[in-house]
């Protein structure tokens, strides 16, 4: 499974989760399997916020889950057309987040 957080910065699993879904300047992309748990953090490329744009790269980039503070009913709407599942209310670091996920999983 494939997970995005958008965070503030390139820190690893030491980056905060940015709370502003649609204008995080970087995304965790976090790889869950049989093999562990590895992290990438990726540049956000699209520095206009279109309605539609950050859930087809997303989609583009693997990502089967999004997990994220808070975010929209709009761009909910987009990502869950894509099939791509939207967890909210998760603040901290990715390594919170990964933590999170691990005792969900």
């Amino acid at each position: 499974m494939r997970i995005a957080i958008p965070v503030e910065e390139n820190r690893g699993v030491d980056s905060l989760i940015c709370e502003h879904f649609g204008r995080a300047p970087y995304f965790a992309l976090v790889d869950l399997d049989e093999n562990g748990v590895s992290v990438e953090i990726k540049e956000n490329p699209l520095t206009e916020h279109t309605a539609g744009a950050l859930p087809e790269l997303l989609r583009n980039w693997g990502v089967d889950r999004i997990v994220a503070t808070r975010m929209g009913q709009k761009a909910q709407m987009f990502f869950n057309q894509f099939g791509i599942d939207v967890v909210l209310g998760v603040s901290g670091t990715v390594r919170d987040a990964i933590r999170a996920l691990e005792l969900d999983e």
